[in-house]
């Protein structure tokens, strides 16, 4: 994900001193923070128009006040009056002119409504899930700002080109392993509200840290649809993936072996036995999960079997006959875990953070009905996982245990990272 700023990394900058006597104008006695707001706003207003005169100066080339040289025509005509947002509420400033229309202000574009850190705040909010309606109300009650429908979603739709740019960055040649799964919501399509289907791809690269490699949306799933991934995937650069993990996606099996042939393709472990945990009231689960220890802790495929058919002939296969089947139709996808090392496996169960950020994803968009369009729900999604990621960087614990055993079972194709 793009890198986004994080609180309490940088020092705080060193501000200029402001003369005494300046101050003195505007405190002469105990003052409330509405006064404190007020003269902060004034002063912003007076900084502003005195920096866009300045610019003015320059683009005229001789400051206010001095005699216009007789090589230039151009000269002040006065100024227009306008209406900013600002992260204080809306300020009114007297924006300079010059007669012939060329100047350009740099601090404030001509027919930009609002000045730094704005924008960031609606973003911000819209990031954390709050619809535009919610966010109109906030900048009312806290900016006394009235901003419509529309002007919000410009300001959101502005991220678009950074999601695109984003979605066609390159990528690395090789993942160790790489995470696949779905998260479902309604979008309008076509005049109907449909059930689609979000796809995400979590890769953890050579050097132990994750990534998310890219977001589509999809009806139905399928060997075609999946076809499309991996295309795009290896079109960004991405020449081999050792290990992929899903959770029984339809078509993913025909798809990754076309595009992929050498790739392992390993059902999601921890997916298994979630899955098995919800054919089981809450005071049952824990029990549930030692019970079902054994099998995905076994030394090896042999093991593991035995202890599935233990399971079975036990008393919760026989109280849960349907996670029997479960595992046994995954069973195919289930034992390629058994063939790698302890690291290996435990690389695959701590780097797997695909649950815990589908988890996230549902608190922001929860209070939606449904998305207007596909790109509403890229841009929102978008821009939460930057939120989830920010902290992401360091490898997975004993990487580098486990980074020795790719290159003991992968040989060339493991490629080693250059830190």
């Amino acid at each position: 994900m793009p890198t986004k700023k994080k609180p309490g990394r940088e020092a705080p900058r060193d501000l200029p001193s402001i003369p005494q006597e300046l101050i003195d104008q505007f405190v002469s006695g105990p003052m409330s923070a509405e006064a404190i707001q007020d003269a902060s706003m004034a002063f912003k207003k007076a900084l502003i128009e005195r920096a866009l005169g300045a610019e003015l100066g320059h683009h005229l080339g001789y400051p206010q006040g001095a005699e216009r040289p007789e090589e230039s025509s151009n000269q002040r005509n006065g100024k227009s009056g306008k209406t900013v947002l600002t992260d204080d509420g809306p300020l009114r400033l007297d924006i300079p002119r010059d007669r012939d229309g060329s100047f350009a202000p740099i601090l404030i574009p001509k027919h930009e409504r609002r000045f730094t850190g704005f924008d960031d705040k609606i973003i911000a909010m819209y990031a954390r899930g709050m619809t535009v309606r919610e966010i109109r109300a906030f900048l009312s009650e806290q900016y006394g700002t009235d901003v419509s429908h529309d002007f919000i979603s410009s300001v959101t739709d502005a991220v678009l080109e950074e999601v695109t740019a984003w979605q066609q960055r390159p990528l690395e040649p090789m993942y160790p392993v790489i995470f696949f799964d779905a998260l479902r919501v309604k979008i309008r399509d076509e005049g109907l509200v449909r059930n689609k289907a979000i796809y995400l791809a979590l890769g953890v690269l050579p050097d132990g840290t994750r990534d998310i490699l890219g977001i589509w949306i999809e009806t139905t799933e399928g060997a075609k649809f999946w076809m499309k991934v991996f295309n795009d995937l290896k079109n960004r650069g991405v020449e081999d993936v050792l290990i992929a993990v899903t959770d029984g996606l339809k078509g993913m099996p025909e798809a990754l072996s076309a595009v992929f042939p050498e790739t392992t393709l390993q059902t999601c472990i921890v997916h298994l036995i979630r899955n098995s945990l919800d054919y089981a009231p809450w005071d049952k689960r824990r029990e549930l999960a030692k019970a079902l220890k054994p099998i995905y802790q076994a030394l090896n495929a042999d093991a593991a079997e035995q202890a599935l058919l233990a399971f079975e002939a036990g008393p919760w296969g026989k109280q849960y006959p349907t996670v029997v089947s479960a595992w046994k139709r995954a069973w195919d996808r289930v034992i390629p875990f058994f063939v790698f090392p302890p690291a290996i496996r435990k690389v695959i169960y701590t780097t797997n953070a695909i649950e815990s950020i589908n988890a996230q994803l549902r608190k922001v968009i929860k209070t939606r009905g449904h998305f207007p369009t596909d790109e509403a729900a890229t841009k929102l999604i978008w821009l939460a996982l930057r939120n989830i990621t920010a902290n992401w960087g360091s490898a997975a614990h004993d990487w580098k245990s486990a980074m020795n055993q790719f290159a003991i079972l992968y040989g060339d194709r493991f490629i080693r990272p250059t830190w």
